[in-house]
């Protein structure tokens, strides 16, 4: 059938028992299909290297007869220009979206190259924000304006928001080395990182006395299994990261030299002294038959999986809404500076590779000259009260005429 293809003459069509064709009488190559369900779809139909090639435009409803027109004018033009449309087509639908991609990425990358912590965060963040958000988006039509305007969104969880661009970047500068975006076209680049204020919590007695407390009751209630109790103790005691203590094997404690050899971390193998405290835990702690970790978890053979649930309910009981698990590594590290200990001593026990990650915890210490000062005067205040002091070394008078 030929005529005019025309808004009266299209919605005059009626289905028949199989696709029936109209081709428009002005516009060589341009269609309308109608089909068995009555769906009536525009087309433009050529011929690209001796074979008859057909593409949709689209359905009668969702675009006019003369939309169609113009685009039939558009792909018939590139054809005379020595395109194939169809092949064009065929290709942009290849193209993956972005939550195939970062199937992909997680599959070909992610597992292979980061440990299962970095892992589970990874895919915590893909499945909360990135998916929902850009999910639907072609790979190669994702722009700096969609970057920005996801950060954007997150402006109230500042850390999250500069976790998840971190992961992007990752992401895109991936998907150009194996040929899903060209080079240099990663969209998170110029996107400036929200401030992040100090999250970390340094407790004082008072407070590790209400954690303590919190965690005894949770313990005796049987609010917290006996391993959530030890983990979230052990992590007190040593100022481990909380991996490190979920995936503790026993053939990697030491009980004879006090000491957890772990053949990985975060920052690779690395040995934690224990201290009384954390060898008698240790000591103490039932052993699962057939299971190898220290912190058993609900599966058998396996080690827990998280303590999220049972730590916020100690920490709500202690009074103590905000703090984090990880605070209680910089607890560890404030204590021993506090204390007196040297950085590099503090750092050693941390496992720190770097000098400047303990460096956060200088301020802790006290000013030496101050110290000094405030001994020098203590004494001196003893003397001129006539206190006896060790420490107090009295002047000679050929001492005294010293400048």
């Amino acid at each position: 059938m030929q005529g005019k293809i025309t808004k009266r003459m299209v919605d005059a069509l009626q289905a028949g028992d199989k696709d029936e064709y109209v081709w428009d009488s002005d516009l060589a190559g341009f269609g309308l299909k109608v089909t068995p369900a009555g769906r009536k779809v525009y087309l433009v139909q050529f011929r690209v290297a001796g074979r008859t090639r057909r593409v949709t435009i689209g359905t009668h409803g969702v675009v006019t007869p003369d939309q169609a027109r113009q685009e039939a004018i558009k792909l018939l033009a590139s054809v005379t220009a020595g395109k194939d449309p169809a092949a064009i087509k065929a290709a942009a639908k290849a193209v993956p979206t972005v939550a195939e991609v970062v199937e992909r990425f997680f599959a070909e990358h992610v597992a292979t190259k980061n440990k299962a912590s970095t892992i589970f965060e990874y895919r915590r963040q893909a499945d909360r924000v990135i998916i929902p958000r850009l999910g639907k988006h072609r790979i190669d039509a994702i722009q700096r304006s969609h970057i920005s305007s996801l950060h954007n969104a997150m402006k109230a969880t500042p850390y999250q928001a500069n976790r998840v661009m971190a992961l992007l970047s990752k992401m895109f500068n991936w998907a150009e080395l194996v040929g899903l975006r060209p080079d240099r076209s990663n969209p998170t680049l110029h996107i400036q990182k929200y401030r992040e204020a100090k999250r970390e919590s340094l407790l004082n007695d008072e407070q590790l006395a209400r954690l303590g407390q919190a965690i005894t009751e949770a313990e005796q209630s049987g609010a917290a299994s006996p391993y959530t109790v030890a983990a979230i103790r052990l992590l007190i005691f040593t100022g481990a990261r909380l991996g490190e203590i979920r995936t503790l094997r026993w053939e990697d404690v030491d009980l004879q030299r006090a000491v957890l050899r772990l053949p990985d971390s975060k920052t690779g193998a690395k040995s934690i002294t224990l201290n009384p405290p954390a060898m008698e835990l240790l000591s103490s702690l039932p052993r699962a038959e057939g299971n190898p970790f220290v912190i058993v978890g609900k599966v058998n053979g396996h080690c827990m999986v998280n303590i999220n649930k049972p730590w916020r309910a100690i920490r709500e009981a202690a009074e103590l809404p905000t703090l984090r698990v990880h605070d209680l590594r910089h607890v560890f590290a404030s204590i021993g500076v506090g204390m007196g200990m040297g950085l590099p001593i503090v750092g050693k026990l941390l496992g720190h590779t770097q000098a400047a990650t303990t460096a956060r915890y200088a301020h802790l210490a006290s000013d030496p000259l101050q110290r000094a000062s405030a001994q020098i005067g203590e004494h001196l205040k003893a003397a001129m009260e006539g206190k006896s002091s060790d420490n107090v070394i009295p002047l000679s008078p050929r001492a005294s005429t010293g400048g």
